[in-house]
């Protein structure tokens, strides 16, 4: 079992499938050696995570959100390199967006969700620079969306 694979496990995570794009866009992009995920929407198996942060959701329920994207986004790798984990260099970027209310200012620590996990499954490969940006809405409501781009070998 690869590394990945089994800190996925450890973890008790089961990647899903890697999600169908919502609208006219592709899920990922390889350019180069990086690969550009589109933006991953919180869910779970109970289906769409919504809310908004300083109003529904705390921050810690916003992180558990988060996480969720960045599942969604291992998921959406592991099909780009086509299931080959030793092809994935590192994390390089992600742009998380909150839906939160004008006052709520935490939305790092929202983000710190899924930077915290991918650490976690990846370790240091896992460090990546960062933007964690307030949002007026998000599609379908939900809580958190986060995009990444991650380097190959």
């Amino acid at each position: 079992m690869h590394p990945i694979d089994q800190r996925l496990a450890e973890l008790g995570i089961t990647l899903p499938d890697a999600p169908a794009p919502a609208a006219n866009y592709v899920p990922f992009v390889q350019v180069g050696n990086l690969v550009h995920i589109s933006g991953q929407i919180s869910q779970n198996e109970a289906g769409l995570i919504k809310g908004k942060l300083g109003e529904d959701l705390s921050f810690e329920q916003g992180a558990e959100a988060a996480k969720r994207c960045a599942i969604s986004l291992l998921a959406q790798l592991k099909k780009a390199v086509q299931g080959d984990w030793d092809r994935l260099d590192r994390a390089v970027k992600l742009v998380g967006f909150v839906n939160s209310t004008p006052d709520f200012t935490d939305q790092p620590k929202v983000i710190n969700g899924a930077s915290d996990f991918l650490v976690a499954v990846l370790g240091d490969a896992g460090r990546h620079a960062r933007s964690a940006v307030s949002a007026a809405s998000l599609p379908l409501g939900v809580a958190v969306e986060i995009e990444a781009i991650f380097a190959l070998k």
